[in-house]
């Protein structure tokens, strides 16, 4: 599982439906089990989100072996619905991932 920082203001572009909706645009068909969302995606066998309105939390399962033109379709998929799920560009996410790790190390 993974999780990831929201830009400061997104959390309640994700309250209720937003989360879903986000998902649905991104991915096409979703469902929903409680406050998660549910989406099987090209190599994404199953790729279940939630928030706690500070931050993301993603868990995935890969289909292994897929051809190279789903893998690369998945993961600009993914990209996407994390960037406008977080509000944060790769490289930022990247930036504070980095951050949080080294304040976690010191």
């Amino acid at each position: 599982m993974r999780e990831y920082e929201l830009k400061r203001g997104t959390g309640k572009n994700l309250e209720g439906d937003g989360l879903r909706k986000i998902a649905a645009d991104v991915f096409g068909d979703v469902g929903t089990d409680g406050g998660k969302v549910i989406v099987s995606h090209g190599a994404l066998e199953k790729l279940v989100v939630w928030t706690d309105g500070k931050k993301l939390f993603v868990d995935t399962t890969m289909k292994p072996g897929v051809p190279d033109h789903v893998a690369t379709d998945t993961i600009k998929a993914y990209n996407a619905f994390l960037e406008r799920a977080t509000g944060l560009t790769a490289k930022e996410r990247g930036k504070r991932a980095k951050e949080a790790a080294q304040k976690g190390a010191a």
